[in-house]
């Protein structure tokens, strides 16, 4: 799939799921869960022991459907290559680090590195990044959009962290193009319960649909 099909699929669905977790079995677990409840961004983290095994089935598995497997805690350009290699559709940082941006580009995958200041995310868009990540969300609270697109409206943000079920609409509303959603979204795998991360998965999709369409 194109980098610019993959943009196109994340920016509809609106929602990636952040994946972090114990073991392989759990990742995978979790992972379609979420695809289960509609979430089209998956985002396998390098903090999942043997992710890149995880990164290269899934993506051969979700080859050619409207899933898109992606990579998410990418430190750096080595990583990012590693993910690349691996199969992932999409690159996601914690926070911007100009290499691993142009490896992206390099192969034409879709990248999304992390920013918490004008000062990065303008750095971010400069050196080719399709999205902007703004992490740690919860830090800012959806005001911050707006404060960024006053004086860069064509930045196309997605926070990360502190997005939640009851917040998801306002986020939506002050202009992001997508959230990513981690605890808030997986919690259900603590106890097992992947029933309600696909549920979970169900409302944030919902919600995000009925915020846009309200304008």
């Amino acid at each position: 799939m194109k980098k610019e099909q993959v943009l196109s699929k994340l920016r509809e669905c609106g929602l990636v799921a952040v994946v972090r977790a114990k073991d392989a079995a759990d990742a995978m677990r979790i992972a379609q869960a979420c695809i289960e409840g509609g979430c089209a961004g998956i985002e396998l983290t390098y903090t999942t022991p043997g992710v890149n095994a995880i990164i290269e089935k899934m993506a051969k598995e979700y080859d050619n459907t409207d899933f898109i497997i992606g990579a998410g805690t990418v430190m750096d350009s080595e990583t990012a290559r590693m993910a690349i290699l691996s199969g992932a559709q999409y690159v996601v940082s914690p926070y911007f680090n100009s290499d691993t941006v142009r490896i992206c580009n390099r192969y034409r995958v879709a990248c999304m590195p992390g920013a918490m200041s004008i000062a990065e995310v303008v750095a971010g868009m400069e050196a080719g990044a399709d999205i902007i990540k703004v992490f740690p969300g919860e830090l800012f609270g959806p005001q911050i959009l707006k404060s960024i697109h006053g004086p860069i409206p064509q930045a196309e943000l997605m926070p990360t962290g502190g997005v939640s079920l009851n917040n998801v609409e306002e986020w939506i509303k002050a202009g992001a193009v997508a959230v990513g959603a981690g605890g808030s979204l997986t919690a259900g795998a603590k106890t097992g319960d992947y029933a309600k991360i696909t549920d979970t998965a169900r409302r944030f999709v919902e919600k995000i649909q009925s915020a846009r369409s309200l304008g």
